[in-house]
């Protein structure tokens, strides 16, 4: 398997690109629309042709590069069947693996920061979206989140995978790339097997995170698969310009 992580700066969006060299067909996790030129220099680096996107969930902090993609490569849209998205080409369920030639992803719906969020295990690799981050979690207080259900996504579902499991998250914002279930079950200070339901909710609860500053923009825009608003105010083009990015992985 080829494997990237790819860094987006701008919402500290870790993008995977997964390829088969002997089919010669990749996958992108997680696009970000800003990013489209450097993910697909990259794929033509590679020598693989895009089959599909694939989001964890419809993001509140950027916008997916999904539809950008298949415009520009005729790529098609993976994303959770739950969230009923007229524009999607696969919807994915859980049970029913996502086949890219050689690459075999096992969908597993994880509820809780949204209530349509899955996260994919290839292999020993899992790509946990917001519901399992190094050391923490996504928030639970919008598009139907609820801390219950991703204490019970994380717990039961996550953590019942081995422990050598590499975990890769959506995000990341102090530089760290990968960690994996057993360090997760130790350390983690929301999610981790100390931490009681409780608990976890009493520490969600206590967050007290600021309103979204792109959710307002990023959740329709994502709901079309990608389409940036056309009246962005300067601070916010920044989510949908197109700009050089380095290679990360």
């Amino acid at each position: 398997m080829i494997f990237r992580q790819l860094f987006e700066p701008v919402s500290s969006t870790y993008t995977y690109l997964l390829g088969c060299e002997e089919a010669g067909k990749a996958v992108l996790i997680d696009p970000v629309i800003s990013a489209v030129d450097r993910d697909l220099a990259e794929l033509a680096r590679l020598g693989l042709t895009l089959a599909c996107s694939l989001d964890t969930h419809i993001h509140a902090d950027h916008i997916t590069a999904g539809l950008e993609l298949k415009k520009r490569t005729g790529s098609l849209i993976a994303a959770p069947e739950i969230d009923a998205l007229p524009c999607t080409d696969v919807g994915v369920e859980e049970g029913k693996d996502l086949v890219v030639g050689n690459l075999r992803l096992q969908p597993i719906h994880t509820p809780g920061h949204t209530d349509g969020h899955f996260a994919y295990l290839l292999d020993d690799r899992l790509f946990t979206g917001d519901a399992l981050l190094i050391d923490g979690c996504g928030r639970t207080d919008f598009q139907n989140g609820n801390a219950d259900d991703l204490f019970e996504s994380v717990r039961q579902k996550l953590f019942a995978l081995p422990d050598d499991t590499l975990v890769y998250p959506a995000h990341d914002y102090q530089d760290r790339r990968v960690s994996t279930i057993a360090q997760e079950k130790r350390r983690n200070p929301r999610l981790g097997e100390a931490i009681s339901l409780e608990r976890f909710k009493e520490i969600m609860d206590g967050l007290n995170l600021p309103y979204p500053k792109f959710i307002d923009h990023a959740v329709p825009g994502n709901r079309q698969c990608g389409v940036c608003p056309p009246d962005l105010t300067d601070n916010l083009r920044r989510y949908c310009e197109q700009i050089e990015h380095s290679p990360q992985g």
